[in-house]
């Protein structure tokens, strides 16, 4: 992978991982477009880097939250912060249910299939549609209310299912407010990609051996850097604006990527 297209993809993944427009799906659609020949394994380790680099955007932007977050658990007393905190490990479990058992069947949905990718945006762009007409979203969310979220999460590990779209849409459906329903999606994927980091450098499953290291750390950066500034830009966009825009670009760019494939 050239150099630029770690810069680009980087930028993708940092400016697309906080609206509800499938950061993964763009990735491979950027990759497609791009003509990486990456394997399968290879394209999934870039896709996982970016990822990594946006969630440490993500806990930089959130870095109070997170450390009030911490304080209370702390105490530890049933308060508020321990019951979040609980709720967000509850989330946890149907991705890294999918993660532990069918990590290879994923790994192979990673590699410039922009035809899955263009199916599951227009799959997006349905939930986003049906959560911009939901009524009475006013609702903390509760335990079990994690759980579905959390099945929603692991669902969204297609490329092209739009992860935060797919859990804020989930939520929002539930009756939850939007604005918790956000900050409930953003960082519910934090330790979720730090999780899958340490597992695969435990296992050796993640070796940089063969991997162009320049290219990665390049695509690191680039994502981290826009992840920021989307982070703190476009978490704004998700709260206020109708999820109604985002549905209408995701099935725009699903028909486009469905027509591209067969062209090709």
């Amino acid at each position: 992978m050239e150099v630029l297209d770690s810069i680009l993809l980087g930028i993708i993944q940092g400016l697309t991982e906080f609206l509800p427009v499938s950061s993964s799906g763009h990735l491979e659609l950027g990759k497609a477009v791009l003509g990486d020949k990456s394997i399968p394994e290879e394209s999934l380790l870039f896709t996982v880097v970016l990822h990594f680099a946006t969630a440490l955007s993500t806990i930089v932007v959130f870095r109070k939250d997170i450390w009030l977050l911490l304080k209370g658990i702390l105490k530890f007393e049933w308060n508020d912060d321990l019951q979040f905190a609980s709720k967000i490990a509850i989330s946890m479990l149907p991705a890294v249910i999918v993660g532990l058992f069918f990590e290879e069947q994923l790994e192979q949905l990673f590699g410039g299939n922009i035809l899955l990718v263009g199916f599951m945006l227009l799959i997006t762009a349905i939930l986003l549609f049906f959560a911009d007409k939901a009524k009475n979203t006013n609702k903390n969310v509760s335990f079990s209310n994690a759980f579905i979220i959390g099945v929603s999460q692991a669902i969204a590990m297609l490329p092209g299912i739009s992860r935060s779209g797919a859990t804020i849409s989930t939520s929002v459906l539930l009756g939850n407010d939007k604005t918790k329903a956000a900050r409930f999606s953003f960082l519910m994927v934090v330790p979720l990609i730090f999780g899958k980091i340490a597992k695969d450098v435990l296992s050796g499953d993640l070796s940089l051996e063969s991997q162009n290291i320049t290219a990665l750390s390049i695509g690191f950066i680039a994502a981290f850097i826009s992840g920021l500034f989307a982070c703190t830009w476009m978490i704004r966009l998700v709260k206020k604006s109708k999820l109604s825009y985002f549905a209408i670009y995701c099935a725009i760019v699903g028909l486009i990527a469905i027509t591209y494939s067969f062209l090709n």
